[in-house]
């Protein structure tokens, strides 16, 4: 985690990799003000979603049965490390799962982490991924000042390599429950083009693109489209 924090934002703009576009002061007081109204609301809808799913995964099958919730390790801002909440989809040890079945693991990682068909979704997880349902209780973790409404989505620790050189410019601002990558192709789209495309937010935000990427998230989960 340290190398992260060692890298300050003029060492990176000088590096050249990519022309970043400095967050000013205004736009970081309005940002955290939406992100604030977001989550209060985000929370809501959260807690609704957790009231209506509540028995559904209660009467799961033995084999999906399970804490409705899930935690897992993300890097944030400057690398610091903190858990994302999370519906969960999938089914206990989902992990070991992968350890035990080499061929899905194999398909998994030359995926980008991520499997259409993924045998261990639930039967209920794969609706609420569909949708992003599985994503609403990411909302605490925007109040709590872990994440952003919008931004790059949080880096799995075990993706870091992945992202290369890219990685410092990445963590420079707080992750997002929604962002570039994640409204022009998410799932269908791989390393190295995901992570160019979350660099692309660094170069190009605003308040006012900002509250596009959320127009275009609320339309993706309304069509349930590139979401699995």
């Amino acid at each position: 985690m340290e190398v992260f924090e060692d890298a300050s934002s003029s060492e990176l703009e000088e590096d050249k990799l990519v022309e970043l576009k400095k967050f000013s002061h205004r736009e970081i007081i309005i940002k955290r003000g939406i992100d604030i109204l977001g989550g209060l609301a985000g929370s809501g809808l959260f807690l609704i979603a957790a009231a209506l799913l509540y028995i559904p995964y209660k009467m799961s099958s033995k084999k999906d049965q399970g804490p409705m919730f899930y935690k897992q390790k993300r890097y944030g801002k400057n690398g610091k490390i903190f858990y994302i909440l999370k519906f969960r989809t999938m089914i206990i040890n989902a992990e070991e799962y992968l350890e035990l079945h080499p061929d899905v693991k194999s398909k998994y990682h030359d995926n980008g982490n991520k499997l259409e068909n993924d045998p261990r979704v639930t039967k209920i997880g794969s609706f609420i991924r569909q949708h992003s349902i599985d994503e609403l209780p990411q909302f605490i973790n925007v109040l709590k000042g872990d994440m952003s409404l919008v931004g790059p989505r949080p880096i799995l620790l075990f993706e870091a390599e992945e992202y290369g050189e890219r990685l410092p410019y990445l963590l420079m601002c707080k992750p997002g429950i929604t962002g570039y990558w994640t409204t022009h192709g998410r799932s269908k789209v791989l390393f190295p083009e995901r992570a160019d495309l979350e660099l692309y937010y660094l170069q190009y935000h605003s308040i006012k693109h900002d509250i596009k990427l959320l127009a275009l998230t609320i339309g993706q989960i309304i069509n349930g489209s590139d979401a699995y």
